[in-house]
């Protein structure tokens, strides 16, 4: 069974056509990074998915029925970005007060240790940091051992260390066999914590596949050269070149295959290429090619 399915959905807020023509097939058990610039339709992507607002086109589906059904069964978890906690309470009467509304919660103490609460359980919400409060949330959203648990940037406010203790904990969670979608602008984080990344802009998927995948089809690799004046008209011609950026006296080729574009670049041209480097374009160099408007 399929954990998620969008088929032809569609989203517009009066004349803004927010998520355009979507079709999204997640399979039971995988881990998906999405991804896109604000804007993009992920919000909206992500609130269809939970039941909170309707497409005006098109079918989603949750584990094989609605979202609303998912809902009810208690197979969805879900950490938005924000969201009040209840001040008086402590994180444990919090968590407590949340898993024994769904039929087959985890264990309170359970709960605690996976979102690294355990030395926190006493404190009352108002006196939580930022950081803090989102581990809350995240304990919030396994409380009811979810089948599928989505996550909107779900380390905001986390420092190094937590954001670190987060995925950790994430991972353990997924490894069970459940499903997991999370939206992040922290390209490390997708690259990392996922088997699958997608790419959504301007309401639509532009790229779909694990990291790697990703990075290599869009400008897999950079080649960096000084260029100490000189002029550098036609370097988009070169082989394998898909971009090029020039800025404090340096070029940046984005390049499928680099060894082309650098014999291309000594045979080919005219210039006194000085203190080149080839490096393997991250995640985020692939994110701002497939996402810079046209």
């Amino acid at each position: 069974m399929n954990a998620i399915t969008f088929t032809d959905v569609s989203k517009s807020y009066g004349d803004v056509l927010a998520v355009d023509s979507l079709d999204l097939t997640v399979e039971a058990g995988r881990t998906v990074a999405l991804l896109g610039p604000n804007g993009a339709g992920k919000s909206t992507s992500i609130g269809m998915l939970l039941g909170l607002t309707r497409p005006t086109r098109g079918r989603v589906e949750v584990l094989g029925g609605s979202p609303d059904e998912a809902v009810a069964r208690g197979d969805i978890g879900a950490m938005p970005q924000t969201g009040d906690l209840i001040p008086e309470l402590t994180v444990r009467e919090t968590v407590d007060f949340v898993r024994r509304l769904y039929p087959e919660p985890l264990g309170l103490d359970e709960v605690l240790a996976m979102a690294d609460l355990t030395d926190l359980a006493r404190r009352r919400a108002d006196r939580l940091s930022g950081g803090q409060a989102q581990r809350v949330r995240f304990a919030l959203a396994v409380a009811g051992a979810p089948r599928l648990l989505v996550l909107d940037e779900p380390t905001a406010a986390m420092d190094v260390e937590s954001r670190l203790r987060f995925w950790e904990s994430m991972r353990a969670y997924a490894a069970g066999g459940r499903t997991v979608l999370f939206a992040t602008h922290y390209m490390q984080e997708a690259d990392e914590n996922s088997d699958r990344v997608v790419v959504i802009a301007r309401g639509r998927i532009v790229a779909d596949g694990t990291a790697d995948q990703i990075k290599a089809g869009n400008g897999g690799h950079v080649v960096r050269f000084s260029l100490g004046g000189q002029a550098v008209a036609g370097l988009d011609a070169l082989p394998g070149v898909v971009a090029v950026e020039v800025a404090d006296g340096a070029a940046l080729l984005r390049t499928a295959d680099p060894d082309a574009t650098v014999a291309a670049l000594y045979r080919g041209t005219s210039l006194d290429v000085r203190d080149l480097r080839i490096t393997g374009a991250d995640l985020e160099d692939a994110f701002l090619a497939l996402t810079r408007e046209p």
